[in-house]
């Protein structure tokens, strides 16, 4: 009996209740996918046609899609298979964060609002920078603004190259990102400036400071690598996470699911470079896996090459690739594990700007105690206590399990 929570980054499937106050009603990352695939808006040379995810839409997300926003995408309207269980859950938490998002998944919604940076030039308040180029012995910065991360690299890289100067920028999540040239900055020196810069963010309230580190020589050919590091605060309760790890549970973390619980109850991680290396490590957790044990993985690129880049074909094609894999995971599912598949919030890639999108996301489930439709959940907290009454350990205050 072990339970797997799968994490697909971004795959918001729209209906909101509160979205307006984002500025995000309307807003439907799956939905906008799907309809761009079937008006031929997402052939690229790479794919044509049809959003084609059998295995998805047999485990329910076309129902999923229907409870959110009442409408089924097309190419979504094969219905869930036997024994599927299915729904949609709304966020509690006041951000559309990846760490909102992964907390509340876990049991824990945010009961507070993140710190932001203005969106001025600068951005970050002169005390700050001054602080860290003094402790970090730094000659200055570059950037110092809200900015896509892809293209201030592109803009900036070669002069951070030059003079030494990292670039940071923000973004409307709550983070300091920090990028820098793995060789000419250095992996090991932009972690320890990142480490120093975390306690300088706290009187903020900032959740994150992020390690962008890049490689290339101009940048036509700047390319961020997998060595991201995320430097969070820990939550502010114990997750199914800490709860796990004091039952004496096995724990594997896939990808960056140990940063974004600030490594607390995360047990063995282990790392990959892009969604499909990411299923192939949790395919060899899962095997590793001890009955009891509990494994959360988040698979990364629906978010950050796709949906912030507002690359719809690019979105649709990851889809589609994890789509295929499904079946090897579901395969060496034995009868008593829990698997279930959702989102932490959504990035709708036809929606202006380069923000995230609050949604509704899909709850999927495999080998659930009962078939069909789990309704429209109004925490992603549910799934947390859903783990934990199948794993039998004590639950958090918050979230009510399915059955």
């Amino acid at each position: 009996m072990r339970a797997v929570i799968l994490v697909i980054d971004s795959v918001g499937i729209g209906g909101a209740p509160d979205a307006a106050r984002y500025g995000d009603a309307g807003a439907d990352t799956v939905g906008h996918i799907a309809k761009a695939c079937a008006d031929g808006h997402a052939d690229d040379g790479r794919r044509e046609g049809p959003l084609r995810v059998p295995y998805l839409a047999a485990l329910g997300l076309g129902e999923a899609c229907e409870l959110a926003s009442g409408q089924r995408p097309p190419g979504l309207d094969h219905g869930a298979g036997a024994g599927a269980a299915f729904g949609c859950a709304s966020e509690r938490s006041r951000g559309k964060d990846t760490p909102s998002g992964h907390w509340e998944i876990a049991g824990v919604p945010v009961p507070f609002d993140w710190g932001y940076f203005p969106k001025t030039i600068p951005a970050f308040p002169p005390q700050l920078i001054s602080r860290l180029c003094e402790m970090a012995g730094l000659p200055g910065i570059l950037g110092n603004r809200h900015a896509s991360g892809t293209e201030i690299i592109a803009e900036l890289g070669e002069t951070h190259m030059r003079t030494g100067q990292p670039i940071c920028y923000t973004s409307a999540d709550s983070v300091f990102q920090i990028a820098a040239h793995e060789q000419t900055f250095g992996l090991d020196r932009l972690y320890r400036l990142c480490e120093t810069a975390r306690p300088l963010v706290d009187p903020f309230n900032i959740g994150r400071v992020i390690a962008r580190p890049f490689v290339g020589e101009r940048p036509a050919d700047f390319r961020r690598t997998a060595h991201r590091r995320d430097y969070a605060v820990p939550p502010p309760e114990p997750t199914i996470l800490d709860l796990a790890a004091a039952d004496h549970r096995q724990i594997v973390s896939i990808g960056k699911i140990d940063d974004i619980f600030a490594h607390r109850g995360t047990g063995i991680n282990l790392k990959g470079d892009g969604n499909d290396a990411l299923f192939t490590r949790t395919l060899e957790g899962l095997d590793a896996l001890e009955d009891g044990g509990l494994l959360f993985a988040n698979f990364v690129d629906f978010d950050t090459l796709y949906g912030h880049r507002r690359d719809v074909a690019g979105y649709a094609r990851a889809l589609e690739a994890f789509d295929a894999r499904l079946p090897e995971l579901v395969n060496v599912l034995r009868r008593d594990d829990l698997l279930i598949i959702t989102a932490d919030h959504g990035c709708d890639p036809t929606w202006p700007g380069t923000d995230h999108t609050r949604e509704r996301v899909p709850v999927l489930i495999a080998n659930g105690r009962r078939p069909g439709p789990i309704g429209r959940r109004d925490s992603f907290a549910d799934i947390g206590a859903t783990v934990a009454q199948h794993l039998q350990f004590p639950a958090t205050p918050h979230g009510h399990a399915f059955w």
